[in-house]
């Protein structure tokens, strides 16, 4: 069987929890710079999120290294149905942080400047950037776990 890109236990898997953890801490710290994000609850949310994305990427790149190291492929239909699983609803909070963010600031930022100064904006802008690059890595290495499903 030919192999697929971007499944679990390979090197662009490996490539894809990189991505998955660099984006969303960079998300996190761009929220966490500006003392006021607790004052919205978007912000909080995003913060949640995040931090439940990075604790699954990491070990799952921990995995997929392991994985590479000693050239053996996991593929049973349980693990995979788990991994599955955990990037789809994973996927859709971070769609959901990345989107409430993002709207919370343009909200904010057609506020006035009062509400959201030029600083706290930017650094809002760029978390709710980083939460939507984060989401397209988690749902491509879910769908490339969802066409490997069948083939177990």
């Amino acid at each position: 069987m030919e192999e697929l890109r971007g499944v679990f236990g390979t090197s662009s898997s490996f490539t894809l929890r990189l991505g998955q953890a660099g984006f969303s801490a960079a998300s996190l710290l761009f929220l966490c710079f500006h003392v006021e994000f607790y004052m919205y609850s978007a912000h909080c949310y995003s913060i949640t999120v995040m931090s439940l994305v990075i604790p699954w990427s990491v070990t799952l790149l921990v995995v997929d290294a392991y994985s590479l190291l000693i050239n053996c492929l996991p593929r049973q239909r349980r693990i995979i149905r788990i991994i599955f699983l955990g990037d789809l609803c994973l996927s859709y909070l971070s769609l959901a942080a990345a989107c409430s963010t993002a709207s919370v600031t343009d909200l904010l930022q057609h506020a006035g400047g009062s509400m959201c100064p030029i600083m706290s904006c930017n650094g809002f802008r760029w978390s709710a950037a980083m939460s939507f690059l984060c989401w397209s890595l988690l749902s491509a290495s879910c769908l490339f776990n969802f066409w490997l499903l069948p083939s177990l």
